[in-house]
């Protein structure tokens, strides 16, 4: 059984570039969902919130989602901010993890003041109603994914990877490998070694051009 603590701890220490190189078959959400907060990392179960142009579910779904999760937000399309800096620094109070929208926020200085790792497609000024209950606790599509409640959410300011928690625990030890393998080539890098040096490079370039299978390495 998956120790799901440690787990996430061992997740926020990594890249999230380096967790796709260990396991590219992990979910992408599109990019132009982004971090309104720079230098933050996410990591953490779903929580699964439907709100179209209507905050009224988020100020729900914060008040009941355990700590330690991620609040992902699917507005249908929406163009209204559905979070800012007061959803923010409740959901920051009561120890979740972050807040995901496949749509809009505002108050984007306060959220970066909070500092809670906060993704979005953009800010608008303009808020929606507070009379629509929305959805809880389904699966949702954020960013051409598919999110069910439980599914690990992982970011940095590279984006953001969505995968069961078996996924990821299976990723995290080459993932590990991998920042060994490029801390390694930075340190070779800053002694002069150069980049292609201490790569297979010549013997992969022949053997594609052999029409063979090859994969690039490092050898640093």
């Amino acid at each position: 059984m998956t120790d799901l603590p440690a787990l996430l701890d061992r997740l926020r220490t990594l890249q999230v570039s380096s967790v796709c190189d260990a396991d590219k078959t992990l979910d992408a959400v599109d990019p132009l969902i982004h971090t309104l907060v720079p230098g933050a990392r996410i990591a953490g179960p779903a929580v699964t919130v439907v709100a179209h142009d209507d905050h009224l579910a988020l100020l729900v779904a914060i008040r009941e989602a355990p700590a330690g999760s991620v609040l992902v937000v699917a507005t249908n399309g929406g163009t209204k901010a559905v979070s800012g800096e007061l959803f923010a620094t409740e959901a920051k109070r009561r120890g979740l993890a972050g807040i995901v929208v496949d749509g809009y926020c505002r108050d984007r200085g306060g959220i970066a003041e909070v500092g809670l790792p906060v993704y979005a497609r953009g800010t608008t000024p303009m808020a929606g109603t507070t009379v629509e209950p929305g959805r809880h606790g389904e699966a949702v599509q954020i960013g051409g994914v598919t999110v069910s409640p439980g599914d690990l959410v992982v970011g940095d300011d590279d984006g953001l990877v969505v995968g069961t928690v078996p996924q990821f625990a299976a990723a995290v030890p080459g993932a590990e490998e991998v920042e060994r393998a490029e801390a390694a080539l930075l340190a070779g890098m800053a002694e002069g070694r150069n980049l292609p040096g201490m790569t297979t490079l010549d013997e992969h370039l022949a053997s594609l051009a052999d029409g063979n299978r090859s994969v690039l390495r490092f050898t640093p």
